[in-house]
């Protein structure tokens, strides 16, 4: 009955939140070019390639709750082809989103009868970008309910509420009275909880009826390390012992699955340093040619209505927040140090500004501040509670948080950034 984990966090920032929260909830539950069962499935999609077991969980409930349908949580088998041919972008994105081209593109809106139109695929984009950077933020603020996060100090892992976390606004903006009441769960609230476990419970018996189930017995901490992959012949009964167990109990406790491969494919294939090397260069994104002021933000709100204020909104609210206590353990300006963290990011993803010495990163960003945001960034499954420690000692709880904040936003608009190239690449 408490305020979900990253309304929590992000909550030392309230501007921030309600533009956030606005942002969420028109994503997921207001108008656009794709269903509301879908946007829940790409949600799951998205944070499954970082085995973000909090946010799959949270959309595992709001997908049920959209009413969509139990088989597709089996597994990326059982899913519309036109919804399982977004994993080769999804995978991109998530990991190495300068590979991502315009026959990327045209292969999604060819004509067939699985083809995904302009306004439909731009929706799954922002949405896949999203939850990728959104998984950036749970990681690193603890958010993840893993045991093995469980030693991080005042940043403990919480379990995600029942509702989504912009379902607590409903889009009106969030007060800071919002922040300090925890919210009570309602009868009805487990009575639809019951009702869903009771749905789920009847299509595992008659799955078992059609099929034997197998037991998967693998190690825990292998599992969490590398993701182990469960083939095709196993997906089938593997995929409902996972979303069985995604449910909220009664009492609010959440049991997450310990494997989440049956919503990705190829896991191996994972963030890679980008080359800077002279014969790479054709592949740098320089800012200059393609931006989000002058480009993606036009491009994005003509194909997706309003979404491209939400998203500057975002953006410009991010840049804005307060980190002069932050800036000055650094010994510079707060813009100086906000530039820094931002170029670094975008840097990672092969994004360089023309009118920044880079330089600078290295004055500006201690060692483990450095190697904290890269791990954030590019692969922040693997974040640890020893990496917390030697990092966050120097500053406020808000300060980690606003790190966080630039990491969530950096990553997404660099992810946004190729994507939408591409797109615009394509419709030349």
């Amino acid at each position: 009955g408490r305020l979900e984990a990253v309304t929590q966090q992000m909550g030392y920032h309230p501007q921030y939140l309600d533009s956030f929260l606005k942002t969420q909830h028109y994503l997921m539950h207001m108008d656009g070019p794709l269903p509301f069962d879908c946007r829940h499935y790409i949600a799951i999609m998205a944070a499954a390639r970082h085995q973000c077991r909090y946010l799959v969980n949270l959309h595992v409930l709001q997908f049920l709750r959209a009413g969509g349908d139990p088989q597709w949580l089996r597994g990326l088998d059982f899913i519309p082809p036109k919804l399982r041919n977004l994993n080769e972008i999804n995978k991109i994105l998530a990991h190495r989103p300068w590979l991502i081209t315009k026959e990327h593109i045209e292969k999604l809106l060819k004509i067939s009868e699985w083809s995904w139109s302009l306004a439909e695929l731009v929706h799954a984009v922002v949405l896949l970008a999203h939850c990728h950077a959104l998984a950036s933020f749970v990681f690193g603020c603890g958010c993840e309910q893993d045991e093995g996060l469980g030693s991080r100090g005042s940043l403990k892992p919480l379990s995600p509420g029942n509702q989504c976390f912009c379902e607590a606004t409903a889009g009106n903006g969030c007060s800071q009275e919002l922040l300090r009441i925890n919210r009570k769960r309602s009868l009805d609230s487990c009575m639809e909880l019951d009702s869903l476990r009771e749905r789920i419970q009847r299509i595992h018996v008659e799955s078992e009826g059609r099929e034997e189930m197998k037991l998967l017995q693998q190690d825990q901490e292998e599992g969490e390390r590398q993701g182990a992959e469960v083939g095709v012949q196993d997906r089938s009964s593997y995929g409902v012992s996972v979303w069985l167990s995604s449910l909220p109990d009664p009492d609010g406790e959440v049991t997450t699955a310990t494997n989440l491969a049956c919503y990705m494919q190829d896991p191996d294939f994972g963030y890679q340093d980008f080359s800077r090397r002279d014969e790479d260069q054709t592949r740098v994104f320089r800012v200059q040619d393609y931006s989000w002021e002058d480009h993606g933000f036009s491009l994005v709100n003509r194909l997706y209505s309003d979404i491209g204020h939400l998203l500057d909104e975002k953006f410009r609210m991010v840049d804005g927040l307060q980190s002069s206590a932050m800036a000055k353990r650094q010994g510079c300006e707060p813009s100086v140090f906000k530039r820094g963290i931002w170029n670094y990011i975008h840097c990672m993803f092969g994004i360089r500004y023309d009118d920044y010495d880079y330089a600078e990163v290295n004055q500006l960003l201690e060692r483990m501040l450095k190697v904290y945001i890269k791990t954030v960034t590019c692969y922040p499954e693997k974040t640890n509670s020893e990496m917390f420690d030697r990092f966050w000692k120097q500053f406020k709880h808000s300060e980690k948080v606003h790190v966080n904040l630039l990491i969530l936003e950096a990553r997404m608009q660099a992810e946004l950034l190729y994507a939408l190239q591409a797109i615009t690449q394509y419709m030349i």
